[in-house]
């Protein structure tokens, strides 16, 4: 299966993560342009192609299937793709782009699965609406806003269970 990329999910993918981790790092007092430029690098690349991906192989695995349970599936397969090492792997980049490497370990893993199961009820609730109520072409977008809300989340996330 060929990965699909679109031009429109990079920028943005890359001006939604970037604006929601710069209010976060403004809100911790940790506003950097490197971590700003490598939040809108990761968000533009990495997270602008893996992201619309998987919520076409959603729509591919759940195609022609309806009702509540299918809708549960799709919101819980959504919600399990940012699981406890993808937040672990973003607070990574973010510690990376700051030079932080002394804050990088296990932890991270710790603060990504305290974060995740924390996050579960409001998570599964907007991964619901995401998965069930928008279209395929616009879910990277609204993952995007909710992920940039979240990075907040996870910004304190750093704080409150490190």
């Amino acid at each position: 299966m060929a990965l699909g990329f679109k031009l429109s999910n990079s920028i943005r993918g890359g001006l939604i993560y970037l604006a929601g981790d710069s209010i976060a790092a403004l809100i911790s007092s940790e506003l950097d342009w490197i971590r700003a430029a490598g939040v809108l690098f990761i968000g533009a690349t990495l997270y602008a192609i893996e992201i619309p991906n998987y919520f076409s192989w959603i729509d591919k695995k759940m195609n022609g299937q309806s009702g509540i349970r299918t809708s549960m599936i799709r919101a819980t397969l959504s919600m399990l793709f940012f699981n406890p090492i993808w937040i672990a792997r973003h607070i990574l980049f973010i510690k990376l782009f700051m030079f932080q490497f002394d804050q990088i370990g296990w932890g991270l893993l710790w603060v990504g699965t305290l974060s995740f199961v924390v996050n579960i009820p409001i998570s599964l609730g907007a991964n619901y609406i995401i998965q069930n109520k928008i279209a395929l072409q616009n879910r990277f977008i609204a993952s995007a806003i909710f992920s940039g809300i979240m990075a907040l989340y996870y910004s304190l996330s750093m704080n409150w269970f490190s």
